[in-house]
């Protein structure tokens, strides 16, 4: 596990810009209860890619979309590890992190893996999340 010192400026990287951070499998359980509209998850972590391109990629994306989702949620890998094995659970894909997860009331619309990071700008990441959002959050209004 990091060291807390080592993790809280990239935690707070996704906080300060409005992110929840859930650090257990019981505010993972809460958060799915009552999950209604579109929510973006973050899992984060300390890689080169989560603080090269994943989060400026994420924070780009929603400085500039009109479209945004209703929430927005990150859980560390490698820090919060129980809070990120039980949102790994429903993601019913490869454990990968960093990834950036889209929901819609509560099920899995969109996903983005860490190979789908690894190689690609923040730029085109936030390229890539605006048009997820126009598609799927654009489709509530």
């Amino acid at each position: 596990m990091y060291s807390p010192q080592l993790v809280a400026p990239m935690k707070a990287q996704l906080t300060d810009a409005g992110f929840s951070e859930l650090t257990s499998a019981a505010d993972v359980d809460k958060f799915f209860e009552d999950q209604k509209g579109t929510a973006l998850i973050v899992i984060n972590s300390v890689c080169g890619c989560a603080a090269g391109t994943c989060r400026p990629g994420v924070l780009g994306s929603l400085q500039r979309s009109a479209v945004r989702p209703d929430q927005l949620v990150t859980v560390f890998a490698g820090f919060d590890t129980e809070a990120t094995q039980r949102m790994r659970e429903y993601i019913p894909m490869p454990p990968s992190s960093p990834s950036i997860a889209l929901f819609k009331d509560g099920e899995l619309v969109h996903f983005v893996e860490r190979h789908h990071i690894e190689g690609r700008s923040a730029e085109m990441i936030a390229q890539h999340l605006e048009m997820v959002y126009d598609e799927v959050c654009g489709a509530e209004a």
